[in-house]
């Protein structure tokens, strides 16, 4: 179990990064092909999938390249089964603040993210 804790620990902080420096390949390495991002945008469900989200990450400049402070914080990881886990971390993009709760399978041995829900706050 706790080898399973470590291993989904390292996915979560290689989406973290990938984030950061925009970095799609590290991104690709942790998001199964089929996930998608979910999140309640003007009180309705917008679903993202993989793909188009990684193009709007590759169109923009990352966080890294226009010196935004990292302040990245895993909250909570919850093992829920020897195949499932949920993952909380909490993500900034100046003045934009993310909360995501990250669903990781064990799929052919390797914990990958499922599904992203996530919400977004903005500093005044």
């Amino acid at each position: 179990m706790n080898d399973d804790i470590k291993a989904i620990e390292a996915a979560t902080w290689t989406y973290l990064d990938g984030l950061y420096e925009g970095d799609v390949d590290k991104l690709a390495s942790v998001f199964h092909p089929t996930s998608a991002l979910t999140q309640s945008l003007d009180g309705e469900l917008k679903v993202v999938p993989r793909a188009q989200w990684f193009e709007a990450v590759r169109g923009r400049k990352s966080p890294q390249e226009t010196g935004l402070e990292r302040g990245d914080h895993i909250l909570a990881i919850d093992l829920v089964g020897p195949s499932m886990a949920l993952v909380k971390v909490k993500c900034q993009m100046p003045p934009r603040y993310f909360t995501d709760l990250l669903s990781f399978l064990k799929v052919d041995g390797k914990w990958v993210v499922a599904q992203k829900v996530f919400m977004t706050e903005t500093a005044a």
